[in-house]
């Protein structure tokens, strides 16, 4: 009988031998830079360092980061929409949430990203075309979060937030047609979406990966191409809120680059048993009733 094999079966083992690596290397690389920085740092930056690391908001951050990141390993999106949620419903003000998920995000999208172009997952001219109008869309909407009172955005974004959810549960019923030509607008999705992923510290993958996927682009290359783009996405956001609102909340960030570190095990389990249709209907669930608390604290 002759020896079958398929380039879908060779994906799905350099999948798992990426995954397996991942889940080895960076939580051993995590704590060689916790033992360097212990060795190197003044003792009283380190006691600082460890009143923060023990804070409720510290773990608090990790527990979402975790989650977020099973969420993001499972559907290729709304790491930032779910960590933002959850920041705002525990009283972080809208510029420093999406600020801490822009930072945390550099290290989870860069791991991403990194792992599509080793799997041959990134198409580069749709790469090409993300890349500027999605970091032009960011810092504009950097620039207009950090200068506008929270409070005053804080419905706004909440309100955004709700409708992503909800938007993400009609995908559940929605069916995907392939279509092989290029996309034509390209540039203003990744406008759109850079912009309101600052403003509203998440949504880049919902706005850009569902609606190229909704118009029948190919799921592989597209989610690839996005995740790899959103790592530049994250730099310039990151760099944008560090200048325009200064660089707070680090317990918030590490907390976050800390759950979302140690998720990959559990996103490849859930990813394996769980379909994709049913993550999507908890997630845009997930999403809508959080906005709804949020938006109910602020008007009920």
């Amino acid at each position: 009988m002759a020896n079958s094999f398929s380039p879908t079966s060779g994906l799905a083992v350099r999948v798992r031998d990426t995954k397996y690596w991942l889940i080895r290397t960076l939580p051993l690389l995590f704590l060689t830079i916790l033992g360097i920085g212990y060795l190197w740092i003044p003792d009283h930056a380190l006691t600082a360092i460890g009143e923060g690391l023990s804070s409720n908001g510290f773990w608090t951050a990790a527990a979402v980061g975790l989650v977020a990141q099973i969420v993001d390993g499972a559907l290729g999106m709304a790491y930032g929409v779910t960590s933002t949620t959850f920041l705002l419903s525990t009283g972080v003000p809208p510029a420093a949430a999406s600020a801490s998920v822009h930072i945390a995000e550099i290290f989870t999208t860069g791991f991403s990203g990194l792992s599509h172009w080793k799997l041959g997952n990134i198409n580069r001219q749709l790469f090409k075309r993300l890349l500027i109008p999605g970091i032009i869309g960011g810092v504009a909407g950097a620039y207009i979060v950090t200068s506008i009172d929270g409070n005053t955005l804080k419905p706004w974004i909440s309100g955004y937030l709700l409708l992503i959810g909800l938007y993400i549960l009609s995908k559940v019923w929605g069916q995907l047609r392939i279509k092989t030509d290029p996309p034509t607008y390209v540039a203003p999705l990744a406008f759109t979406g850079g912009f309101v992923d600052a403003v509203g510290g998440g949504g880049w993958g919902p706005v850009v990966t569902t609606s190229l996927l909704g118009s029948g682009q190919y799921p592989r290359t597209t989610i690839g191409s996005v995740n790899a783009a959103e790592f530049f996405l994250a730099i310039a956001g990151g760099i944008s809120f560090t200048v325009l609102g200064g660089f707070t909340h680090w317990t918030v960030i590490a907390g976050l680059v800390f759950g979302g570190l140690f998720a990959a095990p559990f996103a490849a389990v859930l990813t394996k048993h769980a379909p994709p249709k049913l993550l999507l209907a908890i997630v845009g669930t997930l999403i809508s009733l959080l906005s709804l608390y949020n938006l109910y604290k602020i008007f009920g």
